[in-house]
């Protein structure tokens, strides 16, 4: 290659680098204006990105008087996936991405939550939400299932299961709200009148990081005001539902079906849990007289939301319990 040929070469590679450069600064440059104009379009597709690695789609249907939004993927045997309190379908991403290859996964939203529909004034306690999950899986007929929930979605997966029993292949309680456990800062705070999760500022979505996590993960500010203006929006009906679950007929409403389970039953914990405390599993134990099999998995390092603390450990603890008898 000779002098003008090297020169020519220069000039062509530094034009590409200008035009690649130029394309990487515009991509910046519109993911900047997206963060601080439209953070919830991009946390919405992150989670459509999270969804489609984990090989789930989002679909609907009507189902009793719900219109339903939910995930759905993977192949095998059906598990039936809920979220708790304030959360939506899209906290359990992180571990559905580990049971798709071994089940076929389906993740509501639950009524009133997420994308759901809501009724105004409608009662949204565990009896009428487990009545409501009824006719989703007759819908998607989900014979045989086995259903793990999460704290609120915990007792209304308990509830289900007491009553629909000929539904459940297997019962997961996952910090698990509906049992008796000891006295924390979270249960005095709600018998004192207070809301633990009322969220007005930044300041309040650290503070509740704290009581649900053992080490909170980060995130970027705009993201955190999508929460707090969510938390404003619809803080009414949060209260409202919050006033239900916590009401005395049922606090423990957990145990007082667990009896009435007939279906192999894990529960999981995290054993720094702050706002369920880990004394609830003596409560499950023994309220569980009628399971043919009773596991229980903790772990350590962990707080209220194992679902994103511990996704894979979770999922395997799920695969292992439903597929492995």
């Amino acid at each position: 290659m000779d002098q003008t040929q090297r020169q020519l070469l220069v000039r062509r590679v530094k034009r590409r680098l200008k035009i690649l450069g130029g394309l990487f600064g515009a991509i910046v440059l519109a993911l900047a204006i997206v963060y601080f104009a439209a953070p919830r379009w991009l946390m919405g597709a992150m989670a459509r990105y999270q969804a489609q690695r984990a090989g789930l789609a989002e679909k609907s249907v009507q189902a009793g008087d719900t219109r339903w939004v939910y995930y759905e993927g993977g192949k095998g045997p059906p598990l039936l996936l809920l979220h708790g309190y304030l959360d939506r379908k899209e906290v359990w991403l992180p571990a559905a991405q580990y049971l798709t290859p071994n089940f076929r996964v389906i993740i509501p939203d639950l009524p009133g939550w997420g994308d759901s529909s809501r009724i105004a004034d409608a009662n949204y306690g565990y009896t009428a939400q487990a009545d409501r999950l009824r006719a989703f899986v007759q819908a998607l007929h989900l014979g045989g299932v086995a259903i793990a929930g999460h704290s609120m979605g915990g007792g209304i997966a308990g509830v289900y299961a007491s009553k629909y029993h000929q539904d459940v292949a297997a019962l997961i309680l996952i910090d698990s709200a509906g049992a008796p456990y000891k006295d924390n800062d979270f249960t005095r705070a709600l018998k004192a009148g207070r809301d633990p999760f009322a969220m007005d500022d930044r300041a309040d979505f650290e503070r509740l990081g704290k009581l649900s996590f053992e080490h909170p993960p980060w995130l970027p500010p705009r993201f955190v005001d999508v929460f707090v203006d969510r938390a404003r929006r619809d803080r009414a009906f949060d209260e409202r539902v919050l006033r239900q679950l916590t009401a005395p007929d049922q606090r423990d409403i957990l145990t007082t079906a667990l009896p009435k389970v007939t279906a192999p039953t894990l529960a999981i914990w995290c054993r720094q849990d702050r706002v369920i405390d880990l004394s609830a599993l003596d409560a499950i134990r023994a309220a569980l007289t009628a399971a043919p099999k009773i596991s229980v998995t903790e772990f350590n390092g962990c707080g209220h939301m194992a679902i994103l603390e511990r996704p894979r450990e979770v999922a395997d603890a799920i695969t292992r319990f439903v597929l492995m008898p």
